[in-house]
């Protein structure tokens, strides 16, 4: 269980911000960042004409990992 809470703690990136963070918290703030995540994705499907729902649930669920291939594609209206 361990090697599972290092693992997310180091893929989010959290872990090399404050590696010693403890458990609750790291799980509060994870929560936090897929929220925001969520929220970013959505906005941005929203301007550039895509998936809404589908693009807000990766966010949510994948994180910054999620919302980093919406933020490097163009746009489809006339990006």
């Amino acid at each position: 269980m361990t090697d599972l809470i290092e693992l997310l703690g180091y893929v989010s990136g959290v872990y090399l911000i404050a590696p010693d963070l403890e458990v609750d918290r790291l799980v509060v703030t994870l929560a936090a960042i897929h929220l925001c995540d969520a929220v970013l994705c959505l906005v941005i499907a929203r301007q550039s004409g895509r998936h809404q729902i589908g693009w807000t649930l990766a966010g949510l669920f994948l994180g910054v990992w999620g919302a980093l291939p919406l933020l490097l594609q163009r746009g489809r209206h006339g990006g």
